[in-house]
């Protein structure tokens, strides 16, 4: 099957490459030509315009967008849209907000053309293991990609959740439960790091060992069994930790629809304060501290 791929990043060209060794015929661009020419060496076609994009297809043309979430979809389908045709089919396989999709959707079903969010689980490791897909949008029109998603995926990895937006719904209650089960397992090598035994711990092990047999064991867990072997105090790395959207959105639905979601919720608030280097909300605590009880403060020499 034939298919452009808009956005060569770490994602987009990695799902590229899997597509095209398994034996589907890719166009690429990137924004950054040097990505564009890299690509080429791996088998997939350069466009160096969104234009020439277009043209190198054969109708119906199928157009896979991995750019960030936001305005850049937008741009990209608003610079695409002047070469596309009635029938023509964009994808977006970034994490965008599940109202964007339908949105775009209608806007875009005016000239004919059809609109499919998919969600898309699997990071840096997706090229050799596949990834999670999840789509949503006309259903015929998610079918027809069934060769484009059964190269991508692993056996059984990826489903049609309905309509247009329950692939991004469902993909953003995905990142929420990560949020949470990345924040269980931070906190509990935390203490295991802070307590009697962590002098002699050695915590790439147990997090290895959790992994057999264990309840808590997953990919997560493995991913902190290899972190923690590369560098088992974490020294080269600071704790600030970025969002990419997906938790607010989760947080802001939980707040819409009146559904408890502690866990998923302060995981989210931890993520921000990880950004303070030197919190004013914890000094506020430590200056109550003091005033209440006369207990000692660390101050600035």
């Amino acid at each position: 099957m034939q298919i452009a791929m808009v956005g060569l990043g770490r994602m987009g060209l990695n799902m590229a490459r899997r597509l095209v060794r398994g034996g589907h015929s890719v166009v690429g661009y990137n924004n950054l030509a040097e990505a564009t020419a890299t690509a080429e060496k791996e088998g997939i076609t350069g466009a160096y315009s969104l234009k020439e994009l277009a043209e190198r297809l054969e109708r119906p043309r199928t157009i896979w967008l991995m750019v960030p979430s936001g305005g850049p979809v937008d741009e990209v389908i608003e610079g695409l849209t002047p070469y596309l045709s009635a029938g023509d089919t964009i994808i977006d396989g970034g994490n965008s907000f599940y109202k964007d999709a339908v949105r775009r959707s209608g806007q875009l079903k005016a000239d004919g053309i059809n609109f499919v969010d998919v969600g898309v689980s699997g990071g840096i490791w997706g090229l050799k293991e596949g990834y999670c897909l999840m789509s949503g949008g006309d259903k015929e029109a998610c079918e027809r990609l069934d060769p484009l998603f059964k190269t991508l995926a692993p056996v059984d990895g990826y489903m049609y959740c309905g309509p247009t937006g329950a692939g991004h719904y469902v993909k953003m209650v995905h990142n929420g439960i990560e949020y949470g089960m990345m924040e269980a397992y931070a906190e509990g090598f935390e203490l295991m790091n802070a307590g009697p035994y962590g002098e002699t711990l050695d915590l790439g092990d147990v997090a290895s060992l959790w992994m057999k047999g264990s309840v808590v064991r997953s990919w997560l867990l493995e991913l902190v069994a290899s972190a923690l072997q590369k560098d088992p105090g974490l020294a080269s790395i600071r704790g600030h930790v970025d969002d990419s959207g997906e938790g607010r959105w989760m947080v802001k639905e939980a707040v819409d629809t009146g559904v408890s979601m502690p866990v998923i919720t302060e995981a989210l608030f931890r993520r921000f304060r990880s950004r303070l280097d030197d919190s004013f909300g914890e000094k506020v605590l430590a200056a109550l501290r003091m005033e209440f009880g006369g207990h000692a403060v660390k101050t600035r020499k």
